[in-house]
């Protein structure tokens, strides 16, 4: 039977606490006895030596193992002792394999690599985006190196160096400065400590989330912890939920109680399957020693160094080189290393649940963070939370109840309090809603840097979300978080709706300019006086009246004045005329005043259409460059919004000039409120840059407002949320779920599109149908007819009071003529009673009205009845 010796440190403990690592240690070698199968015909022997901080009472017991003949030296977790002890192995080339987290040379360091260890929680800071945190690390104890974690992340980080009687103070400055998010790098024995103190400070609460370097996270009493909602994340590399590992633990209990004899277990509070990272790791330690013992296995023999003489030993370089080929699986997962250096394991992310701790996920150095369970990371389901939440008031988004019978939440109502409520209840939480102190969403000063508004007050922590109309913008996005957008959206123009162009009584006449009528008119004056002259001149215009009557030659011409101007115009009306032109010089003008009338009755027609049906709206301006390029509208915007920062910020040409006019009046250009700006948009003469849904929701509410043109931008509404919040995924998954299911849909037709409230309004598609005719655009046609009867009237008026006035003289005459030839027949006076002008009309109306059926009017009286003249 081979004996192989093997050497171990441990620091040196009072009787009441027990050394986990020491019991794991001497069950291994226990176990490896009776287990034949790695090293048969050989019994390992331990040696222990207990070490205090001496580092040279550390070298002499170091020595006093090597003199024994151990083949190896499992070296305790105290990096300043490690460092010694290493550098004797390494000079006589016996193996030191390390439980802690050296990276020193020529060692065999079972705990996972450094590097590695400060990429997994890189990855967990990262994933949980932590942009505020505070490090509290122990000196010559972190697990993480500071300077590499600080550079591999992008966050505002404070670091503090602390000791169990400063925990108490460093928490309270983190408290004082809202830094909800701290990552703890403290040595396991004092973690009681700081647990009390994180009570003591009322620290923990749902909003703090504190990150545990150890590995022992399962070891520690979180009782108080569990039922207060605060977040405790950490790494484990022992799956205390496997099978195999479960009968080590059970088996290891029973040789501690029965070979050992204490009544001490390594059983930890309350009961369950648990054990201490470093006693896992020593007993790793000891079987990858084995393994690596078994493959050189006999050819090595016992050591013959001693420090005084300080020679090497023949096989500890080989017995070293098969160490770190060693892949094998032990309680603290796949074991593989790489120059000492361990880089093939498994860490565990696990978090504190109101009754356990659960795995939420896993970190390997092939495929980095997989989180399993990313619900568990915020679960607030069942959570009795109580949000601040900061609002703005804007109609429809946010208004307000007042009166006595209404408090706290119940005198909000709107489409974003409805949203809050739905999501409340989808996430799980309750809610206090108030308004932002300053009533600004929240705009950064170029000058001072500084934030106002609900943007500010997430920034302070002094809420934990803000609920509105709030846009979500780069500048934000950089100092608070957003959820995913519940409704998208763009910047557009509101503006007073234009008038209508008055309907005139003789819009008829609209089709053709005032200068095309006149010129009509001249040139019907001018065609009728050329054809009236033309005509004179031309022989074939003139023919004789009685062609028969040799005697009396009278020959007379068609075309006098008036027929000339009637033919004109009766060919410009397109009616014709009972006279045609027989000469050529004739026809030929009025040939060429056919074609003219034919286009200009043409053109009149096909222009009276659109001018008649279609409304015509007097737009002064269509869009945003017709905004820039113009001085007598002015135009603004919200102060300290997302549209304002819009214009400042942007590098367009037109959107900048458009900034630079707005900059120059201000304050005139910008309002404080919706109202002062839609108020001042109701007065006219002022354009308002706002958001595309508050546009909508008052186009329809008030019709004498309208949109020009179409969005300047896209962008979206979210809630906001402080950095790193870990509300902000859950609030995001829940508005994506009421967009699918159309809920978000159905309160905005319940706040936009309530008919109640909407105002009816003309169709804007004016140009596509024709609107029918009134009697206000063709009522001039019908009064050109009446006056044109009432003139016909007039001029038949004076033609009968001419013609009666001649025929009274042509009476008088006759009737000295038929008194003469009465004298000269009959001795006896006659005279006959005239008739009056009036009972002549008279008579000549009654005739047209009742005796229509007569051929023959009657006749004016020449003289008496047995007085006829021939």
């Amino acid at each position: 039977m081979v004996i192989k010796h093997l050497g171990a440190l441990f620091p040196r403990l009072s009787e009441e606490h027990l050394n986990y690592p020491e019991v794991a240690f001497q069950y291994a070698v226990h176990r490896l006895n009776l287990d034949k199968s790695l090293l048969p015909d050989t019994d390992l022997v331990h040696h222990i030596e207990y070490l205090s901080t001496d580092s040279f009472k550390a070298v002499q017991k170091v020595c006093k193992l090597i003199h024994v003949g151990v083949q190896a030296i499992f070296s305790p977790s105290n990096s300043v002792l490690a460092t010694h002890i290493n550098s004797i192995c390494d000079d006589l080339d016996i193996p030191d394999i390390g439980i802690g987290r050296s990276t020193q040379d020529f060692s065999i360091n079972v705990h996972p690599s450094q590097e590695h260890v400060n990429r997994a929680f890189v990855d967990v800071i990262r994933y949980l985006n932590w942009t505020k945190f505070g490090i509290l690390y122990e000196k010559d104890h972190g697990i993480i190196t500071l300077n590499q974690l600080s550079r591999s992340v992008q966050a505002e980080v404070h670091i503090r160096q602390v000791s169990p009687t400063s925990y108490l103070s460093v928490l309270n400055e983190f408290k004082n400065k809202e830094i909800h998010n701290v990552l703890i790098d403290t040595n396991s024995a004092g973690i009681s400590i700081l647990l009390k103190n994180i009570l003591q400070q009322q620290m923990n609460e749902y909003k703090y989330h504190y990150l545990f370097t150890s590995f022992d996270l399962e070891t520690f009493d979180l009782e108080d912890f569990k039922y207060n909602f605060v977040n405790i994340t950490a790494f484990r590399l022992v799956d205390m939920g496997d099978v195999a590992v479960k009968e080590v633990l059970k088996d290891m209990e029973s040789y501690d109680r029965h070979i050992l004899k204490r009544n001490s277990s390594i059983y930890n509070f309350k009961k369950s399957v648990s054990i201490e990272t470093e006693a896992a790791l020593m007993f790793d330690s000891v079987y990858v020693f084995a393994i690596g013992l078994q493959s050189i296995y006999p050819l090595i023999h016992l050591p013959n160094s001693t420090c005084d003489d300080e020679v090497p030993w023949n096989g500890g370089l080989s017995l070293i080189n098969y160490i770190n080929a060693v892949e094998w699986k032990g309680l603290t997962g796949p074991i593989q290393f790489k120059e000492g250096q361990r880089v093939q394991f498994k860490l565990d992310l696990i978090k504190l649940k109101q009754h356990s701790i659960v795995k939420v996920g896993e970190w390997t150095p092939q495929n980095h963070l997989n989180i399993t369970e990313p619900s568990l990371f915020f679960d607030a389901g069942s959570m009795n939370v109580t949000l601040v939440v900061i609002t703005i008031l804007e109609t429809p988004y946010v208004m307000m109840r007042y009166g006595k019978n209404y408090t706290g939440n119940e005198r909000f109502y709107g489409f974003c309090v409805d949203i809050l409520e739905t999501i409340s209840h989808e996430v799980g939480f309750d809610y206090i809603l108030d308004l932002v102190p300053d009533r600004k969403y929240g705009a950064k000063d170029p000058e001072t840097g500084q934030w106002n508004g609900m943007v500010a007050q997430l920034m302070k922590y002094k809420a934990d979300l803000a609920v509105g109309s709030m846009t979500i913008t780069y500048a934000r996005e950089s100092v608070i978080d957003f959820t995913k957008p519940f409704m998208n959206l763009g910047i557009s123009i509101l503006f007073k709706v234009p008038t209508s162009e008055p309907t005139r009584l003789f819009s008829f006449m609209n089709p053709l300019a005032i200068e095309i009528w006149i010129y009509v008119l001249a040139a019907y004056l001018l065609v009728s006086l050329t054809i009236y002259i033309v005509a004179k001149l031309a022989p074939m215009e003139w023919r004789r009246i009685h062609p028969c009557d040799l005697d009396n030659l009278t020959i007379s011409n068609q075309f006098s004045l008036s027929d000339s101007f009637w033919f004109t115009i009766g060919t410009l009306m397109q009616q014709g005329s009972d006279i045609h032109p027989r000469a050529v010089s004739t026809r030929i003008i009025t040939s060429i005043w056919g074609f003219f009338s034919l286009i200009i009755v043409a053109s009149y027609t096909a222009n009276l259409a659109a001018f008649l049906t279609v409304e015509r709206m007097m737009n002064p301006i269509e869009n945003a460059e017709d905004l820039a390029s113009q001085t007598e509208i002015s135009y603004g915007t919200l102060e300290s919004g997302s549209t304002m920062t819009f214009f400042r910020d942007s590098m367009i040409e037109t959107y900048k000039k458009m900034w630079r006019i707005m900059d120059n009046k201000k304050p005139l250009a910008f309002t404080t409120t919706y109202e002062d700006g839609i108020r001042r948009v109701n007065q006219g003469n002022y354009a308002f840059l706002m958001e595309s849904t508050m546009l909508d929701y008052i186009v329809q509410r008030d019709c004498n407002l309208t949109q020009i043109g179409g969005l300047l931008d896209t962008k979206g509404y979210g809630i906001a949320t402080p950095k790193g919040s870990p509300w902000r995924d859950k609030i995001s998954l829940a508005i994506l779920e009421l967009q699918e299911k159309g809920d978000i849909q159905m309160l905005y037709d319940k706040w936009w599109k309530n008919t109640d409230e909407t105002c009816t309004r003309k169709s804007n598609n004016k140009h596509s149908k024709a609107n029918a005719l009134g009697l206000e655009s063709i009522g001039g046609v019908f009064v050109v007819l009446l006056a044109g009867i009432l003139v016909g009237f007039i001029v038949a008026f004076f033609e009968f009071l001419t013609n009666f006035r001649n025929q009274a003289k042509s009476m008088r005459i006759n009737h000295e003529i038929c008194k003469n030839h009465h004298n000269a027949h009959v001795d006896k006076d006659y005279v006959s009673p005239p008739r009056s002008f009036w009972v002549e009309m008279f008579e000549e109306l009654r005739f047209a009205i009742w005796c229509t059926n007569k051929r023959q009017r009657p006749e004016l009286s020449a003289c008496c009845e047995e007085c006829q003249i021939n």
